[in-house]
């Protein structure tokens, strides 16, 4: 017996062996009609796999790319559409730059370190404090996602102290967070009559 793993990777593995097998059937025979007419079976046979896509623009397109990179684009037909170029999939995109910005607590997160900031220009009164509160409970929130033993409001409250450079600062005694609880769905229970099977 032989298993997968023992045999070559697929180019497409979405396609599966069967069909990788019909084109490299494809590339032995030797008459162009006759290797044109298998090469348009392949493709209708790999079009009937994802017939979801059928109405997707360029997907016949698409269907002869990926048949000319099975059989790694040595089959001569004649292509319906200009194919894709070997080199150009052989080309690395660009890297994308990633902001170099310092976080200083990962799990508050750069979202929570902009609002801070936002909330040091509020004028005093009502809505600065319901923001602090709102940025504060979120914080809460977001140290017992990554430590699940729980965490003391002054915590958090001295981390927002810091955070905001020492201008926002608030005690547990006046500025109490809400508890952030997890929710467990409870199991339903099940009559003992519904358990017990009739053989």
């Amino acid at each position: 017996m032989e298993y997968n793993t023992q045999q070559r990777k697929l180019p497409l593995p979405e396609y599966g062996r069967s069909v990788q097998n019909m084109v490299d059937h494809a590339l032995t025979i030797e008459d162009r009609e006759e290797r044109q007419r298998c090469a348009n079976t392949i493709v209708n046979i790999m079009g009937g796999m994802f017939p979801h896509l059928r109405d997707v623009e360029d997907f016949k397109h698409k269907l002869w790319d990926h048949l000319a990179i099975m059989a790694d684009f040595k089959l001569d037909i004649d292509y319906p559409v200009d194919i894709v170029k070997k080199e150009s999939l052989e080309v690395k995109p660009e890297q994308i730059p990633y902001s170099q910005n310092n976080i200083r607590y990962r799990h508050y997160g750069r979202f929570v370190q902009d609002m801070i900031k936002i909330a040091i220009d509020y004028e005093e009164g009502e809505e600065k404090k319901q923001l602090l509160k709102l940025i504060a409970n979120h914080m809460k929130k977001d140290y017992q996602n990554w430590n699940k033993d729980g965490v003391e409001d002054q915590k958090i409250l001295d981390d927002l102290c810091e955070l905001s450079g020492g201008k926002i600062k608030l005690s547990a005694e006046d500025f109490h967070l809400t508890e952030q609880r997890t929710f467990t769905p409870r199991r339903r229970q099940v009559n003992n009559n519904q358990q017990k099977r009739k053989y």
